[in-house]
């Protein structure tokens, strides 16, 4: 008898996926997906979803012991807006958020972790049947980075480990040893834009996972859409974590980078 895993589903690409990667090992997904966030093409590629609003963790773990879940990920972020408009908390997550308190990532997705194996579902990383998405180190793209480009890198690293040691965002865009974009509440894309808008052409853009990463959840990723802000932003260089961010697409995202000239690189 095979596995039913459960999958807490969040936007974009990563919880299909996740369902698919799944399915590829023998193992039944039982997805809790995220009304406005998760994209309904899930429902092919799961043994079941139920559908549920934010907040609603009572709920998640009530149809995970029903299916005998014994194990869950969470793949796929919420839009942080929608904590603001569209949070329903039941009992169980208002418990959750006394206890860990409010503003936290971290330490709010520990608690919510905590609380589904105090039930019997141990959370395990998000990667899991996944490692082949993971970025490698070094040159990743067509091009490598300058030294010039390669000064701001290790620049741009540094600020980044101070905004995840404060659990603020993942992303930084600096140039010519200048921070120029911080990565908050907007998410990374707009945070490429913003930071090409004020700095101009050959931004370099640096995303790692926040110091003491728990790769359970929140894992950092790219793709298709981040080198299409930067191309549109004129940034010239895209620096992530290797071992630790997840690369979707990445035949596409690469082809789209080497035609505008953008380097890849693994740190």
């Amino acid at each position: 008898m095979s596995e039913n895993i459960g999958l807490i589903a969040g936007k974009g690409q990563f919880p299909l996926l996740f369902a698919q990667a799944a399915r590829s090992h023998g193992v039944q997904v039982v997805a809790a997906a995220h009304r406005g966030e998760t994209d309904p093409a899930l429902a092919s590629l799961v043994q079941e979803l139920h559908w549920v609003y934010v907040g609603q963790l009572g709920k998640i773990i009530r149809i995970f012991k029903k299916a005998g879940v014994q194990r869950a990920v969470m793949a796929g972020g919420i839009t942080r807006g929608r904590l603001f408009k569209e949070f329903r908390p039941d009992l169980r997550a208002l418990s959750v958020v006394r206890r860990a308190g409010a503003g936290k990532d971290d330490r709010l997705l520990r608690a919510v972790a905590a609380e589904l194996e105090s039930e019997g579902i141990t959370v395990v990383p998000s990667t899991l049947f996944l490692d082949d998405l993971l970025a490698p180190a070094g040159q990743i793209g067509r091009r490598a980075p300058s030294p010039e480009e390669l000064q701001d890198i290790d620049f741009g690293l540094q600020v980044a480990r101070e905004v995840g040691r404060l659990d603020i965002g993942q992303c930084v865009v600096v140039r010519r040893q200048v921070v120029v974009a911080l990565e908050a509440i907007e998410g990374t894309d707009d945070t490429i834009r913003r930071g090409g808008s004020l700095a101009g052409p050959g931004t370099v853009v640096v995303k790692i996972s926040k110091p003491n990463q728990d790769l359970r959840f929140d894992v950092p990723a790219v793709g298709p859409e981040t080198i299409a802000a930067m191309k549109e932003a004129g940034a010239a260089v895209l620096a992530v974590e290797s071992g630790k961010t997840l690369i979707f697409n990445r035949e596409e995202m690469l082809k789209a980078a080497n035609q505008a000239k953008i380097a890849v690189w693994g740190l």
